[in-house]
């Protein structure tokens, strides 16, 4: 069974290979937690949560710096320098990676519940739109 739509094959080829690697880690995890439960959407969201990142064009070192980089400026700088262009763009648009993985998800066809659990799964248990138990159950197996 196939657990992405059409759309969602087109972003999930344009992922880099460690990203791929690490989403496909969490989808495993998510489909051993909940078994028969594990809904398409549910396990699309556990490959597609990162996607958002394919934005900043950031590779590993490049992604290193920018999670540095965003501990010490405030966050809602990145919506300021995404307007911006160069460097700066580009480290926002990493930094906001749920936000337009969100964007990117719905853009192409995706379940809201997918496309949802890109934006919030940096976001406290609190913030989450997601039911608070698929929700548990993404976090849980994202280690990151």
């Amino acid at each position: 069974m196939s657990y992405l739509v059409d759309g969602e094959v087109a972003l999930w080829r344009r992922m880099n290979n460690p990203d791929r690697r690490h989403a496909i880690g969490v989808a495993r995890q998510v489909v051993a937690t909940l078994g028969e439960d594990a809904a398409r959407p549910v396990v699309a969201a556990a490959l597609l949560h990162d996607v958002g990142k394919i934005e900043s064009g950031f590779r590993t070192p490049a992604r290193v710096v920018a999670t540095v980089v965003w501990t010490v400026v405030p966050p809602e700088r990145a919506f300021a320098w995404r307007a911006s262009s160069g460097v700066r763009r580009r480290l926002a648009e990493y930094v906001l990676h749920p936000e337009l993985g969100e964007e990117l998800l719905a853009a192409a066809g995706a379940d809201v519940l997918t496309s949802t659990w890109a934006a919030d799964h940096h976001r406290s248990r609190r913030d989450w739109r997601l039911d608070p138990v698929i929700g548990d159950v993404l976090k849980a197996c994202d280690d990151d």
